[in-house]
């Protein structure tokens, strides 16, 4: 008797052997899987725990150092800022601080003379980045490897070569100007310009040249392509220089008291003339903790700008 195609064409199903089930129609198999599965979990969190104790006891030790080097004497000065001549706790170091001419007046000294060092400092930086990038000539590169160099000079040395020139004793000393606000102004600008050039030739070293040759072939002149092309990628760069130069103009010392310009007291020299001079160390701890507290807020305003400008 001859079998039916149609039977034939319905494909035969293995049989596997049955699945055993344990109380409540769960398989057996998947039953023991489940206590392996928590396991596995647990033996992970408690290598992810080991992980991140050990990062924690790595931390330590630099943690320690910078607490005993840094925070340490820092709270120290905090705590002396707190202590009158008197005897006891007080803030009244800073209320006679904070009432004397003698500290308004080098604060606004201090931030003039900051602010006007980073003007000057990124307008001259960004005119010297502008020829050493973009307009060709023998030795651009020994300038440019020449700017990293100048960076690691000691303040006092600019100040000490400007002094052969506009000091008592120099080429045209007769003017007096290194003595004068104008002179300390000049010696900074002299000296942090290269903190502007740096993030600058950078940024320029990273310009697609096409935008430029685009530009040119436009008909747009050198001014134009400046101001259009060149200036706002070079904005963060700018943003991130001058942020370093304003820190550093607050805080410097050396180039103020090289230059022994008269008149001329800054906050870091308000700190040395009450320390040493008049033995008020109060006093000096007072004006230390608000110069700290004015340049953790620059800094922190650096951090931001680099980041965003990507240095």
């Amino acid at each position: 008797m001859a079998s039916d195609p149609a039977l034939q064409a319905v494909p035969t199903l293995p049989q596997g052997p049955p699945t055993s089930s344990g109380p409540g129609g769960t398989p057996i198999a998947l039953r023991n899987d489940c206590p392996r599965r928590e396991r596995t979990r647990r033996e992970r969190a408690r290598r992810e725990r080991t992980r991140r104790l050990a990062r924690g006891l790595w931390t330590l030790p630099p943690v320690a150092l910078l607490a005993l080097f840094f925070l340490y004497p820092l709270a120290l000065v905090v705590q002396q800022s707190l202590r009158p001549d008197t005897g006891g706790t007080s803030f009244q170091p800073y209320v006679d601080v904070f009432a004397s001419e003698a500290f308004r007046h080098a604060l606004w000294t201090t931030v003039w003379l900051a602010l006007g060092s980073t003007a000057g400092c990124l307008v001259l930086g960004f005119l010297l980045a502008l020829v050493i990038a973009f307009v060709p000539f023998p030795g651009a590169k020994a300038v440019a490897r020449f700017v990293d160099v100048y960076l690691s000079f000691p303040s006092f040395l600019i100040t000490l070569a400007l002094l052969f020139i506009y000091g008592t004793t120099g080429i045209i000393g007769s003017f007096q100007f290194l003595t004068t606000p104008w002179g300390v102004l000049l010696a900074e600008v002299t000296y942090f310009t290269p903190f502007v050039m740096r993030p600058l030739l950078a940024a320029f070293s990273q310009l697609d040249t096409a935008q430029l040759e685009a530009a040119s072939s436009l008909g747009a002149r050198a001014p134009r392509i400046v101001r259009r092309v060149i200036l706002p990628e070079a904005l963060p760069a700018l943003a991130a220089g001058g942020s370093l130069v304003l820190v550093l103009c607050l805080n410097e010392f050396g180039i103020v008291l090289f230059t022994g310009a008269k008149g001329v007291t800054t906050l870091p020299m308000l700190v040395y003339s009450k320390a040493i001079l008049e033995s008020d160390y109060p006093g000096a701890c007072v004006v230390a903790v608000v110069n700290v507290l004015i340049s953790v807020g620059l800094y922190g305003l650096y951090r931001v700008v680099s980041r965003r400008a990507g240095a």
